[in-house]
């Protein structure tokens, strides 16, 4: 079970595994993040067993992408005729979270295709280097009217461009 925690140090217990996030191979210290976005907890955050629900942090994830996209590209991404829909999540919990943390999500590209990008993200406790979590986010780019698949728009492109993990940049 990935929330199965051990005694020392709240890392992941015995029988956990090692799951498709956590040893990927990719970077995971707060340094691998080109941009990081700052998300506050919130005590409804917490739940009856006192840290940060899991389910919340999709939401920490979803605002972390899409508040970085309105700022880089300086608009309402909302308003492009391609709109990323999110197809895919994965994340491994490495150690509890709970209000009033605050938070960082470090955010990378660990692949940008012809129609999706796929997104590495950190969550961190403001200042720290290890993860508290690791996470892989796919956006998928569809017409924003009809929903059919289409390219990435070339305003995304360019603003995820420079988030790119060097493996991909060779990759690519």
């Amino acid at each position: 079970m990935a929330e199965e925690r051990s005694r020392e140090g709240g890392r992941p217990g015995p029988g956990s595994g090692p799951g498709p996030v956590a040893d990927d191979g990719l970077p995971s210290r707060r340094g691998a993040f080109p941009a990081r976005w700052s998300v506050p907890t919130r005590w409804a955050d917490n739940d009856h067993y006192g840290h940060v629900n899991n389910v919340t942090y999709y939401s920490y994830f979803d605002t972390a992408v899409n508040g970085y996209l309105m700022e880089a590209t300086g608009g309402d991404i909302r308003e492009l005729e391609a709109v990323g829909l999110v197809a895919e999540t994965a994340c491994r919990f490495l150690a509890p979270v709970s209000f009033p943390d605050h938070l960082e999500v470090g955010l990378a590209v660990s692949r940008l295709g012809r129609s999706s990008v796929t997104y590495r993200i950190g969550l961190f406790r403001a200042g720290e280097e290890e993860p508290v979590a690791l996470a892989r986010f796919v956006h998928v780019y569809v017409d924003h009217a009809s929903r059919q698949s289409t390219e990435v728009p070339a305003v995304i492109r360019r603003a995820v461009t420079p988030l790119l993990l060097p493996e991909a940049a060779a990759a690519g």
